[in-house]
């Protein structure tokens, strides 16, 4: 008598034989397969350690930039996946002195490592090689990420689209330090933990981050970027279960002060949820992917040129 794993058998082997016999021609597989490829972006005289997520299809497809956080423990690659199956490149690297990239961390050489990562996406050679359209980048950033962004804006041209996702405010954190002790001696406890020679994921020395925090504070409040960020399309999602120094009401400060100083097309979202939306990812990819779509891709569309 025939056992169920047998019938199982047959049964597979009746689906899959027809299959077998489609015919399938190379080139249909390199007109549409996605793909992905390995990527080294120079900066500050090191390789940045990277990927990028290809589209299906040879066209030139929008760039959406992944910046990860600090350390980066949640880099967004399930929501970078999502984007990419939506007809979106996606590139994700890690900053100088961070996860085996090699250099030195520091914050200013983050801001320094996306100037590079925009660079080398509007190069001729790669905009060839991986269907890139230069005129539609978006730098969506988590975190520390999301600081990057957010700061980078301001001398970026304002077709490239920002989404800051708890968007760690490192300037108006470090400006509580003198009155609250204990905050900088946390920042420095987990500081010191991260930069942990035998193990830590960041070449770096603590005191020389909290001092690099210290001496910036005012100009790497991310609110007083308000007027520079007013030209370009912004979503700003916070989480209702995280610090002050990046959680929805920073957020939501954020969105008011750019709509204050005249933007206008500005959305802010909260989620009930902790720093890295554990609870939210699907409807996280969804909210980006809609903003993506309307928002970002009407601040990216062509303009018409003005009549004399």
């Amino acid at each position: 008598m025939p056992t169920a794993a047998t019938f199982r058998h047959a049964l597979h082997a009746m689906l899959i034989a027809p299959l077998l016999l489609l015919p399938v021609s190379a080139s249909a597989f390199d007109e549409a397969s996605p793909s992905m490829d390995e990527i080294g972006i120079p900066s500050g005289g090191v390789r940045l350690n990277g990927l990028i997520y290809l589209a299906a299809g040879k066209s030139a497809h929008p760039v959406v930039v992944f910046l990860h956080g600090y350390p980066g423990n949640e880099r967004n690659l399930d929501t970078a996946q999502d984007v990419r199956r939506a007809g979106y490149n996606a590139v994700y690297f890690d900053y100088r002195g961070s996860w085996g990239t090699g250099g030195k961390f520091s914050f200013q050489h983050g801001l320094e490592d996306v100037d590079a990562v925009m660079a080398w996406l509007q190069a001729p050679a790669n905009v060839a090689k991986y269907h890139i359209d230069p005129k539609r980048i978006t730098l969506v950033g988590h975190s520390f990420g999301g600081w990057l962004a957010l700061m980078s804006a301001a001398h970026l041209p304002d077709t490239v689209c920002i989404s800051s996702m708890a968007g760690w405010n490192l300037g108006w954190a470090a400006k509580r330090f003198d009155e609250h002790p204990k905050e900088r001696a946390e920042s420095l406890a987990y500081f010191v933990e991260t930069t942990d020679g035998e193990s830590g994921p960041i070449d770096a020395h603590a005191d020389d981050l909290i001092a690099e925090m210290e001496a910036h504070a005012e100009p790497w409040d991310y609110l007083k970027q308000a007027a520079a960020l007013k030209s370009h399309a912004l979503l700003l999602i916070g989480a209702t279960d995280d610090s002050p120094d990046e959680d929805a009401l920073m957020s939501n400060a954020m969105a008011s002060a750019v709509k204050k100083a005249g933007g206008h097309r500005v959305r802010a979202l909260t989620f009930q949820d902790d720093h890295p939306f554990s609870a939210n990812r699907d409807p996280l990819s969804a909210a980006l992917l809609h903003w993506l779509r309307t928002d970002c891709a009407a601040q990216q569309m062509p303009r018409p040129a003005s009549k004399r």
